[in-house]
């Protein structure tokens, strides 16, 4: 039986989830100012702007606070010979096993945020999928690609 993995993502993943939480409260905030102003004009009952307030800081507190941190906790990877094991999740855990011998191709990409913090994420490619490892040191992210390119080519001639 195969234990869970057991690397961890960056811990800089927690800072850039949570910028990215709060640029979500920031779109919904304007939204929400939207809204209020629709709701005002149309004369609707000025308790629904309360609702949206309220609900758009309990939002805002999960996005930047809550979420982050559990993910991060879920995550874990595992690149073996034979697979690649992912985990993830926060109220359902998904593991997901990549055989070598599927992996077609490796990218590694960086967003803004991503690239400040010096982290990369990597896409594995199948032929009917493509799954992510996210926010891992660059330095990190660019072995782990090579090593997983040359684990598939190997799977690809022993068959």
């Amino acid at each position: 039986m195969i234990g869970e993995p057991q690397k961890r993502i960056s811990e800089r993943a927690l800072t850039v989830w949570k910028i990215t939480g709060i640029i979500y409260v920031f779109l919904s905030i304007l939204i929400g100012i939207g809204a209020s102003i629709a709701i005002f004009f149309f004369h609707f009952p000025l308790w629904i702007i309360f609702i949206i307030i309220v609900g758009i800081i309990i939002i805002g507190y999960f996005l930047t606070f809550i979420i982050p941190k559990l993910r991060w906790q879920r995550w874990r990877y595992e690149v073996r010979e034979q697979e690649i094991e992912l985990q993830r999740g926060i109220l359902i855990k998904k593991r997901t096993l990549i055989p070598m011998i599927r992996v077609q191709h490796v990218d590694t990409k960086q967003g803004p945020l991503l690239k400040k913090y010096k982290l990369s994420t990597i896409s594995i490619s199948t032929a009917a999928t493509t799954h992510e490892i996210p926010a891992l040191d660059e330095n990190e992210a660019d072995e782990l690609r090579i090593s997983i390119a040359k684990l598939a080519r190997v799977a690809e001639e022993d068959v």
